[in-house]
C-alpha cells in the first residue's frame, strides 16, 4: 500500500463545539502521522480558492460564510496534513460520509455533524478527496516549511516587495 498525503480540516463548528481533542483522538486510530499543523483565521480569499470548485452551486455563498466562521463564533480551523500508508482513504473512512445523515454513526461526521434548516452540512471536518486535490489543498492551507517533511517539490527563492507581520522588540 502506498505512502499518501491528505489535509483535514477541523471546521470552525468543531472548535466552537470544542470537538478539536474527539476528532483528533478518533485520527489517531488510523496511526498515520502527522506532518504539518497550524490554526488559522481563514480569509474569505483563502475560503474561494478552497471552494473554487462549487462556484457555480447555489451553496457556495454558505460554504465561505461557513470555512470563515461567520455562522460560528470561532472564526478559525485547525489544519492538519496527515501522512502514511493509504492516508487519503484511512481519513476519509474515519470522516464518514460528507452529509451527516449518511455518515456512519460511528464517524465523525456521524457523531458531531448535522444540517442546518438551510441545508448546509456542518459537518466539522473537511479531508481530501483524491490525491490531486489533496496535493491542491495541502499547498493552498500551508507553505512548505510548515511540513516537516518534503512531501512536494519545492524551491528557494527571494521575494521582493513582501510585507510580513513581525513581533515588536
Amino acid at each position: 500500500m502506498p505512502n499518501t498525503k491528505t489535509l483535514v480540516l477541523i471546521k470552525p463548528d468543531g472548535l466552537a463545539k470544542s470537538l478539536t481533542g474527539n476528532v483528533l483522538t478518533q485520527l489517531s486510530e488510523t496511526h498515520l502521522q502527522i506532518i504539518g499543523s497550524k490554526i488559522i483565521r481563514v480569509s474569505a480569499e483563502l475560503a474561494k480558492k478552497h471552494y473554487e470548485m462549487h462556484r457555480s452551486k447555489p451553496f457556495y455563498n454558505d460554504l465561505i460564510d461557513y470555512i470563515t466562521g461567520k455562522l460560528h463564533t470561532r472564526h478559525k480551523v485547525m489544519a492538519l496534513v496527515y501522512y502514511g500508508e493509504n492516508a487519503l482513504e484511512k481519513v476519509r473512512d474515519i470522516c464518514g460520509d460528507t452529509n451527516p445523515e449518511l455518515a456512519d454513526p460511528e464517524s465523525i461526521r456521524g457523531k458531531y455533524g448535522r444540517i442546518l434548516t438551510s441545508g448546509l452540512f456542518e459537518n466539522v471536518v473537511h479531508t481530501s478527496d483524491s490525491i490531486e486535490s489533496a496535493e491542491r489543498e495541502i499547498k493552498l492551507w500551508f507553505e512548505p516549511h510548515e511540513i516537516i517533511f518534503d512531501i512536494y517539490p519545492s524551491e528557494e527563492k527571494v521575494l521582493k516587495s513582501y510585507k510580513k507581520l513581525v513581533w515588536i522588540d
